[in-house]
């Protein structure tokens, strides 16, 4: 059995370097490809206050609205469409890496979203989910496929100070408990650095989560 290494950035945030091997990245990329071009595409957001958002978005299990910040059962914003249920196999991957950091995370969305070269994430709170969940500390599960990404963690408060850390294919990132609330986003995508044999120009990030809490007990080591 491989030794999963990981680096403990805070209390409560995990980062596990190439977590997935190669063979596992290729078919979720698969996954992925089929689910954002699919009967229910991914799409731009636009956010209240009109902006546009730099990835192309898919959700599944349920819907985040970009111009009310609420989880929906369909598509409000954009075309009315249901949002596509969430795959089993993400659902177990979730459950796999937030075990690995100590915790218990049984999944009913994901945010998929895809960054091309000029993609980024400002940053932000996931605080969007239900305040069981979030009170809870249920962990966000992280997944990172093909071009390394600029990732920033930070605090807890928007002016807190903030680290940069490299984000790589294969790569799973955990924060949850004390560090569930912590500020984060994407400030860069570097391109040409995934691995050749995913045949893949862009990056792919999955954000795994919990909308209810409804599970008793959680572990969460807040080393």
């Amino acid at each position: 059995m491989a030794i999963i290494t990981h680096n403990i950035i805070a209390a409560g945030a995990y980062h596990f370097p190439r977590y997935l091997e190669i063979s596992r990245q290729r078919a979720l990329i698969e996954e992925c490809r089929a689910l954002i071009d699919g009967a229910v595409p991914g799409y731009v957001p636009v956010v209240r206050g009109g902006g546009q958002m730099h990835v192309r978005m898919l959700c599944l299990g349920r819907h985040w609205n970009g111009r009310t910040y609420r989880y929906e059962p369909t598509r409000s914003d954009f075309d009315n469409l249901p949002a596509p249920p969430l795959p089993a196999s993400f659902r177990a991957l979730a459950a796999e890496v937030a075990a690995a950091a100590g915790m218990t995370l049984d999944a009913d969305l994901c945010i998929l979203n895809y960054y091309d070269a000029g993609g980024r994430m400002g940053v932000h709170q996931d605080k969007d989910e239900s305040p069981e969940s979030i009170a809870a500390g249920v962990p966000v599960v992280s997944i990172s496929l093909g071009d390394s990404a600029r990732f920033l963690f930070g605090g807890l408060k928007r002016k807190d100070p903030v680290q940069a850390i490299p984000l790589e294919s294969g790569d799973a990132f955990v924060f949850g408990g004390p560090a569930r609330l912590r500020y984060h986003g994407v400030s860069r995508i570097m391109p040409g650095t995934a691995p050749p044999e995913l045949a893949l120009s862009g990056r792919f990030n999955l954000t795994l989560r919990q909308f209810d809490a409804q599970t008793a007990d959680r572990k969460v080591d807040s080393e």
